[in-house]
Parts: structure tokens; C-alpha cells; sequence
């Protein structure tokens, strides 16, 4: 009778490992397409006044700078995607939006 019981015990605490899990995967930020990519900081590789090429992820990508001029190899945030083309923001000093 006391198999049965530790069967049981075995089989929630299974249960509440595996329910934990898929909560915390549906609370996680989202890493992959275009949404994975919003917040992500981009190198500017030409001048944005306000278009130019940016690089992230291992690519390059055509940027429009929402505000002033960015020199090439300053760091740019993505704020959204459009099509194929980035909206960025200039990265202000200290890593801060």
C-alpha cells in the first residue's frame, strides 16, 4: 500500500514540474523574429541622417533613426520593424534608452 502512495507523490510532483515549466516558457520574453528583436542594441555601420545600415545579429539591416544623426559605429536601440527596415533610437551614455 505504501508503493502506492509514493507512486502518487512521484506522479504530482512530476506534474507540478512540468506545469511550472510551461507557466515560466509563457512569461519569457520573446527571442526569435521580429519581436525577439525589438530592445536589441544595433552598430551603426553608415551614418543615419536619419537612413543608413545598421548591424545585429549578424546582419546588416536598413535603419531609420527616429531622432538627430548617428555616426557609423555608434550603438542604436530598436524600437520596431517595419517591413525590412529598423526604427531605431540613439543609445544614450551608460546603456540607457
Amino acid at each position: 500500500m505504501a508503493w502506492i502512495a509514493l507512486v502518487i507523490a512521484a506522479f504530482v510532483l512530476f506534474l507540478a514540474f512540468i506545469l511550472g515549466a510551461v507557466v515560466l516558457s509563457r512569461r519569457m520574453r520573446q527571442q526569435t523574429g521580429r519581436e525577439g528583436m525589438v530592445g536589441e542594441v544595433a552598430v551603426a555601420r553608415t551614418s543615419l541622417n536619419p537612413r543608413g545600415t545598421v548591424f545585429v545579429h549578424g546582419e546588416l539591416w536598413e535603419a531609420i533613426l527616429d531622432q538627430g544623426s548617428v555616426k557609423p559605429g555608434e550603438e542604436v536601440v530598436i524600437t520596431r520593424i517595419e517591413g525590412l527596415k529598423l526604427r531605431v533610437t540613439k543609445k544614450k551614455e551608460g546603456g540607457e534608452e
